[in-house]
């Protein structure tokens, strides 16, 4: 007697899930917050070939290698225990393998702050950026081969612009004009400090930085209320931009106001 062969398991389909958030095309991007089986929030970005699931807290695959929080926490970790023991940690390196886990580790923090920016969550927006940039700064100090660093590195002047966008956005929301004036000058003049001080961005176009003073003059033009007050603070970015024809201008339109 001839058996018939069970049905495979199609507990592991998520084609009800795909189907039930169809993929558009026409979005930039498509994010969303879900609570998972464990009760934490997860967030969900759609993909045209599936959802990629992260945790909003710790590493965002929910992974702590070796029981921290992050490779970089573990790393972070030895080189505070040697400095403890022996008062330096220059024997301490980072080989290729050390950086190629590392980097991994930081698209997964990349994804996810793209995330948190669609869903207007600038607060940990800032804090994933802020971490990446940390990352740069540790390869920098303890990669073997410059060839490493340089991996990382390219990526710099985006995340610091990125960083700058979160904390801009963040006091936007909380309607803090000034303080988003500021935080945005501080970001241009950091950017431009690495492109000076760094070989490997020389000659490269500043598009970090020519969006940044772009951003700058529109939020002049739409959270300033008074006409004035707006003139003054073209007239500032202007004379920090160098454009001097541009806050001579101004400066004659100001003129007029108080004659």
């Amino acid at each position: 007697m001839f058996r018939r062969k069970k049905k495979k398991s199609v507990k592991n389909d998520i084609s009800p899930v795909l189907k039930a958030w169809e993929y558009d095309s026409q979005q930039d991007m498509m994010v969303r917050k879900i609570r998972g089986i464990d009760g934490k929030i997860k967030i969900q970005m759609r993909l045209d070939l599936g959802i990629l699931q992260m945790e909003q807290e710790g590493r965002p695959d929910g992974k702590r290698p070796h029981g921290k929080e992050s490779l970089l926490d573990y790393f972070e970790g030895i080189v505070e225990e040697l400095e403890r023991k022996y008062g330096t940690a220059t024997d301490f390196t980072l080989d290729k393998e050390d950086c190629y886990a590392l980097q991994q580790e930081g698209v997964q923090y990349y994804y996810r702050y793209l995330c948190f920016f669609q869903l207007g969550d600038y607060k940990r927006a800032e804090r994933d950026t802020a971490r990446n940039l940390r990352l740069f700064d540790f390869v920098k100090k303890y990669a073997l081969n410059k060839q490493y660093i340089e991996e990382f590195e390219q990526y710099r002047p985006y995340v610091m612009m990125m960083n700058t966008r979160a904390k801009v956005l963040s006091a936007l929301k909380s309607k803090d004009t000034p303080r988003a004036m500021d935080e945005i000058r501080d970001g241009i003049d950091k950017i431009e400090d690495v492109y000076k001080m760094d070989d490997g961005f020389y000659g490269k176009q500043k598009t970090e930085i020519t969006f940044l003073k772009s951003w700058a003059d529109e939020i002049v033009r739409n959270y300033t209320p008074s006409k004035k007050q707006r003139l003054v603070e073209e007239l500032r970015l202007a004379v920090e931009n160098e454009e001097y024809e541009k806050a001579a201008k101004i400066r004659d339109k100001l003129n007029k106001m108080r004659d």
